[in-house]
């Protein structure tokens, strides 16, 4: 039987302004381990996943090695520095793995340490059968429009989703869709939608939010004592 290729490619290039860190908050420990190396361990625990590329800002590489620092499988390939946005980084990534041509690619955010092999072979699953799927949890809180600091209509839920990653695509349709996209982008699912690619949703998990304030670094630290036995 036919075994489809699938690389992960990891962006981890941001600089982390909003975080207010001179760390970058990829590198920051949680716990004592970095997302980016909570990321990596469980990608590499998936036994589908083929080969793992991580996009890195180029000033990052002493960080990048201290994170990636034991980690001995030979799916771990070799850095690629990132651009000056993230859909920059993410071309850059791409176009490091053509020489390896996967059949799919999965984009995930250095900055969601808690992803999970559920969600993960939940979207591999769904890319067995369509061009592109990404992990969201559907919004359940109330949303409002606001003008200045004064609502002023409220906006409704149906149908609308926080999306995650990872988010996966057939590697060659992602690639083009980049390379005809002008400019930087929220996710690669906005690049993928602006190219006609129809993108399917998997549910994902509330646990892989993504880490971008003091906040949301607390939060972490509690998820994972709370995991503790």
């Amino acid at each position: 039987m036919y075994k489809s290729d699938c690389t992960v490619l990891i962006v981890a290039a941001g600089r982390g302004r909003r975080f207010g860190d001179p760390l970058p908050k990829q590198y920051l420990p949680i716990a004592g381990t970095c997302s980016l190396r909570r990321c990596l361990d469980t990608f590499l625990g998936v036994a589908e996943i083929d080969r793992v590329q991580v996009v890195i800002h180029p000033d990052d590489a002493k960080l990048y090695a201290e994170a990636v620092a034991g980690l001995t499988d030979a799916r771990l390939m070799p850095s690629v520095a990132g651009g000056d946005t993230r859909a920059a980084s993410v071309v850059n990534g791409l176009q490091a793995l053509q020489l390896h041509n996967p059949d799919k690619v999965l984009v995930h955010d250095a900055a969601r340490p808690f992803i999970s092999p559920k969600v993960i072979g939940g979207v591999l699953t769904e890319l067995d059968t369509c061009d592109a799927a990404f992990a969201a949890v559907q919004v359940v809180d109330a949303l409002w429009k606001a003008e200045g600091s004064l609502v002023s209509a409220p906006v409704s839920r149906d149908n609308l989703w926080r999306a995650q990653t990872p988010q996966g695509f057939r590697f060659d349709a992602l690639l083009r869709a980049h390379l005809a996209y002008d400019g930087d982008a929220a996710d690669d699912v906005e690049i993928a939608r602006s190219q006609g690619i129809s993108v399917k949703i998997v549910q994902g998990d509330t646990a892989n939010f993504k880490v971008t304030t003091p906040d949301d670094l607390a939060r972490a630290e509690n998820f994972v004592r709370a995991q503790q036995p």
